[in-house]
């Protein structure tokens, strides 16, 4: 198995105190009531199957558009240059991430006018029973803006196969549904850890992009 589904696993996993700060309190409003009942672990479920089937399809996505380039030969220098310089680029969002840089970090790389048209989809989708609802707003906000969402969709890209660039972002997925999914629980407990689950999953990003790194540059020698 790619290692790297494996890193992007532990990623997801580190990276829930995040997760949670964007989409918690979306989870709570869904489980609390429909018609006045409880609609509880159903809503989560659905909500996090939504969104990891998003992560699924985009590392599909991306997969593809990666297998794409790499196969035209007459862009082969010009692949290999770019996947040094997203290698970099992994690497300063998880050094930024983990706190390394005072003015870098992942926070920065969201993009407000995305995520307001994403909430406002989401409210009109609340009209429809809970798990439903759930569901459709997971899958759209698969798509929230992150910047730890985009260096795993460059290492997914960078695979340059559909099944390995699909396995990596569900890999990540999973890795976040713990959290999510034990919504209660897991916020007191990360509360507690502070920002550490965040800057390792910053260090584990840029162990990510330093080994595509590594492996990139031993390609052109």
């Amino acid at each position: 198995m790619n290692p790297l589904i494996g890193m992007t696993f532990i990623t997801g996993l580190l990276a829930s105190a995040h997760c949670l700060g964007m989409c918690g309190g979306l989870i709570s409003a869904l489980s609390l009531t429909e018609n006045g009942r409880r609609c509880g672990l159903p809503c989560q479920l659905m909500f996090n199957l939504g969104r990891v089937t998003t992560y699924s399809l985009l590392g599909l996505f991306v997969g593809w558009l990666g297998s794409a380039l790499t196969i035209q030969n007459e862009l082969y220098n010009i692949t290999q240059l770019l996947q040094i310089g997203c290698d970099i680029f992994i690497i300063l969002i998880g050094l930024g991430s983990a706190g390394l840089f005072s003015t870098f970090n992942f926070s920065l790389l969201k993009t407000g006018a995305l995520q307001l048209d994403l909430e406002k989809k989401a409210d009109k989708l609340k009209g429809l029973p809970l798990p439903l609802a759930a569901l459709g707003i997971g899958l759209l906000f698969g798509l929230m803006p992150c910047g730890m969402l985009y260096a795993m969709l460059l290492t997914a890209a960078q695979s340059a196969d559909t099944a390995t660039g699909m396995l990596m972002m569900l890999a990540f997925g999973l890795g976040t549904f713990p959290a999510l999914l034990l919504l209660g629980q897991t916020s007191n407990w990360l509360k507690r850890l502070g920002n550490r689950p965040l800057k390792a999953a910053g260090i584990m990003v840029a162990l990510i992009g330093s080994y595509n790194l590594l492996n990139h540059i031993g390609m052109i020698s």
